[in-house]
């Protein structure tokens, strides 16, 4: 067994001196851990804000692709022992979605196929008041599939405001070279996108104004965009990219309720994996394919190969316009970061490791599948009262609402009938998106989670204050 001994407080205590505005992750954890394994396991601790809207914050100037850096590694197929510690006040400052707000909290491990009993990804039991310490023994599959997956909290009620808080991270399951030799030793830049309230803050304008929010609405809503989004808890970061140079960019979009449809102008994205899953996973023949713009929902995540520019020309990378319909929040077209040209990625510079195990490959065969009736449907509603799974609100204490067998393939058929878009995800799986309102998608994917159209629907073989407010329901692996 390998001991990971992380004390991961988020401690707002480091905020309640109303004379700071900005803290680091030195602020609130410290790690202690052995880095000599060959397959790591790489945890980023970091929550740069804490959201109050009351207050301003000073921004930090720093680049982008620092994230990575703060981490702990362990092998696959051994036990990563956490120590979480709610260091949060007793009296909560914040509202939360469903009252009263105790600041209780969790871990989940999103993406990776861990037992969701505890003391692993255990959402509904394991749950830490203030003051109170969650011990996690987490065992990383040999088999689990290299690539970008996250961790944020998970205390129903009250995980879109600790969301909003930063209370997220990366975690990279190394081996993907074994997929995609040619990303071996390009330089590797974790991004870590996530919304930050502007709502309430005095420089708004400025802010919309700094990230180039146009002036007309995106889409069909006509409300003002509440949300900016920060690169590693930076606003309109420098990354810097040699002429030419190619790098392998993993993106997560850690916010809790906003799209990203990311795209580099004028340069398409070399995309290698989607949510965690290397392309060539399921499909050899298949290691990479190009696209001008990906669009990640929340808890979404690419991982891409990126050519730097021709010198003298300015590039971005930025999040398109979102229509999430009619009932939808605002979800503009904004400047995620420049792109700066740089000199040539130095030695020091976290490179993607080789690993020199073959490839293993799963390929599924769900043809005959697809052609027949959906087992089980799910469809999303919503009125004034909440949001609804199949007509129900989540209970702690419902039953199940559909059983399952552990290794075995089946058709749903996710349903949106509200007048906005919603992201389905199901907690330690993944799963083949692979019609969109019936008609087969040109590109079908692995994902573990999926945006699903509003009036629509999604063929398969996560809105966080969405799931706070009711959307979300247990499924029991048998």
């Amino acid at each position: 067994m390998h001991s990971c001994c992380v004390r991961a407080a988020y401690a707002y205590k480091a905020l309640q001196d109303r004379k700071r505005s900005r803290y680091d992750c030195s602020d609130v954890c410290a790690i202690k851990v052995s880095q000599d394994f060959r397959v790591r396991f790489r945890v980023g601790l970091v929550a740069p804000y804490r959201r109050d809207s009351n207050r301003s914050r000073t921004q930090r100037t720093r680049s982008a692709g620092s994230e990575s850096r703060r981490c702990f590694d362990a092998a696959r197929r051994e036990r990563c022992k956490i120590e979480y510690v709610n260091a949060m006040p007793s009296t909560p400052s914040e509202p939360c979605a469903i009252t009263p707000c105790m600041n209780m909290t969790n871990l989940h491990f999103h993406g990776l196929t861990v037992s969701p009993k505890a003391p692993q990804d255990n959402v509904l039991d394991m749950m830490a008041m203030p003051g109170q310490t969650l011990n996690y023994s987490v065992a990383i599959p040999l088999e689990q599939p290299p690539g970008l997956y996250w961790y944020h909290t998970h205390p129903h009620g009250e995980s879109h405001r600790q969301a909003l808080d930063g209370m997220s991270g990366a975690i990279v399951v190394e081996g993907i070279d074994r997929y995609v030799p040619k990303v071996r030793k390009l330089r590797e830049r974790v991004l870590v996108l996530r919304g930050r309230a502007i709502e309430h803050d005095p420089d708004a304008g400025a802010l919309k104004r700094r990230v180039e929010i146009p002036e007309a609405t995106c889409g069909a809503t006509t409300e003002q965009p509440e949300r900016i989004f920060t690169v590693n808890g930076v606003i309109r970061p420098e990354i810097a990219i040699a002429p030419g140079e190619r790098q392998f960019w993993r993106v997560v979009n850690a916010a809790a309720d906003r799209y990203a449809d990311v795209q580099v102008d004028g340069h398409p994205l070399e995309i290698v994996a989607l949510d965690g899953m290397p392309l060539a996973y399921h499909d050899p023949r298949r290691r990479t394919r190009l696209a001008d713009h990906v669009l990640l929902p929340p808890a979404g995540r690419v991982e891409a190969i990126v050519t730097g520019p021709p010198l003298g020309t300015h590039t971005v990378l930025r999040t398109r316009c979102v229509d999430t319909g009619p009932d939808g929040d605002p979800n503009p077209e904004m400047i995620l970061a420049d792109i700066v040209p740089g000199p040539r990625s130095p030695s020091s510079a976290h490179v993607v490791p080789t690993d020199k195990r073959p490839p293993v490959h799963k390929l599924a065969r769900v043809d005959d599948l697809e052609k027949a009736a959906p087992q089980f449907v799910v469809t999303f509603t919503e009125d004034k009262n909440g949001f609804y799974i199949n007509g129900q609100k989540y209970a702690p204490e419902a039953d199940p609402m559909v059983r399952v067998h552990v290794g075995s393939y089946q058709h749903w058929r996710i349903v949106n009938e509200t007048r906005e878009i919603h992201p389905f995800h199901i907690h330690q799986v993944h799963f083949l998106a692979y019609a969109e309102n019936g008609v087969p998608l040109a590109n079908p994917e692995w994902v573990d989670t999926v945006n699903v159209p509003y009036g629509g629907s999604v063929d398969v073989s996560h809105l966080l204050n969405h799931e706070d407010k009711g959307m979300m329901a247990k499924v029991l692996f048998e």
